[in-house]
């Protein structure tokens, strides 16, 4: 889905990686399969070879190491202190999402998030209702609004650009328009934008 932000990417990354190694370990089993048919009903040591080291081992290893993969991307995910973060709140309800400014007092946006370009941004997540769930497919994974509760995602835009968000847990009839838009501005967009919102 072309993602444009680190978070995306590396997600992106071990979706691909898990699709190769699922892919290798249907082959390894459907060629043990094949064999086990063509042989012959004899005794013989080679089929314990065959079921232990690459029935059993093969598999194994595979998924032991798309298991540590993917618990490195996600801790390497997961939001850090920087002095470069900008904070903003994302709050969600039926149907809409608003967005407040931690940079900018008293500035709330409705179903449009304004970040700046190639910068982490904190979103603190939550929700005013029922449970909703916040997902920019091409900068970020998605994380759920849970009433009473604040979970923080990390999202950056590589580039400027306009990024559809949508909310992807189902929270009754109507969800399905309930949709925001992730605008990154560039360095001197931000500073307009930050400007043009304080009295």
């Amino acid at each position: 889905m072309h993602p444009a932000g680190p978070a995306a990417e590396a997600i992106a990354a071990l979706w691909w990686v898990m699709l190769i190694a699922g892919c290798l370990i249907f082959v390894l089993v459907m060629i043990l399969l094949v064999v086990a048919f063509r042989r012959s009903g004899g005794e013989g040591g080679g089929e314990r070879v065959w079921l232990m080291g690459l029935g059993l081992a093969f598999p194994m290893v595979v998924l032991g190491a798309l298991l540590a993969y993917g618990l490195v991307i996600g801790e390497w995910l997961l939001p850090r202190d920087g002095a470069d973060v900008v904070t903003v709140r994302a709050e969600g309800r039926q149907w809409e999402w608003r967005f407040s400014y931690a940079d900018v007092p008293g500035l709330v946006t409705d179903n449009v998030l304004h970040i700046p370009a190639a910068t982490p941004v904190d979103v603190e997540v939550t929700t005013l209702d029922v449970i909703h769930s916040f997902w920019v497919p091409r900068l970020a994974g998605k994380l759920d609004a849970i009433p009473g509760h604040v979970n923080v995602l990390r999202i950056e835009a590589r580039a400027p650009g306009n990024y559809a968000g949508v909310s992807a847990e189902y929270s009754g009839p109507g969800y399905l328009h309930h949709r925001f838009t992730v605008i990154a501005h560039d360095a001197e967009g931000w500073t307009a934008f930050v400007a043009g919102a304080t009295p």
